[in-house]
């Protein structure tokens, strides 16, 4: 296989941005900005989200069974670099950004204007992302669109030229 084919071809699949995040219930708070999400089922509604395995969100994932996805708005691109870097939580924040607890116990970003919060129903390990499978048992809409929803989500080509995962 043509290595450039296939990571071009790859890079070729539009993403959005999400900012995962978990609480395992014993005092781990994790956060992540993800883009490998999309919809599998509406009955049960289920999404699927690819998280690193070597990360602090997979570990604190897989203790507590339960996640959210943060959705990030267009202009909400200082949102997603933020959480390219492992959470801190301090001061009553998430990397600096307000959060409250959700129905999961997993942090709902303030500022981020929809949520779904997700309790694990199957992990597949393979590769060196791991697919969680997270039935919607909740969902937190803090500003609705203007238009089309998928329309106000942000995408990885707005993060700029220079910033690809995947391929």
């Amino acid at each position: 296989m043509d290595a450039n084919a296939k990571k071009t071809t790859l890079r070729m699949i539009p993403y959005g941005i999400y900012v995962l995040t978990a609480d395992d219930g014993k005092g781990n708070i994790a956060a992540a900005t993800v883009n490998w999400v999309t919809q599998t089922a509406f009955a049960p509604p289920l999404v699927v989200v690819g998280v690193k395995t070597d990360s602090g969100a997979y570990q604190v994932i897989k203790a507590g069974k339960t996640f959210a996805l943060n959705m990030l708005g267009k202009d909400q691109k200082p949102l997603a670099f933020t959480f390219f870097r492992p959470a801190d939580v301090s001061d009553g924040k998430l990397s600096g950004q307000a959060y409250r607890k959700g129905t999961t116990g997993a942090p709902i970003l303030v500022d981020a204007p929809a949520a779904v919060e997700c309790k694990v129903t199957t992990i597949v390990e393979q590769g060196d992302h791991h697919i969680v499978v997270g039935e919607v048992i909740d969902a937190h809409l803090n500003k609705p669109p203007a238009g089309r929803p998928d329309a106000a989500i942000l995408e990885m080509k707005d993060l700029g030229d220079n910033v690809f995962y995947g391929g």
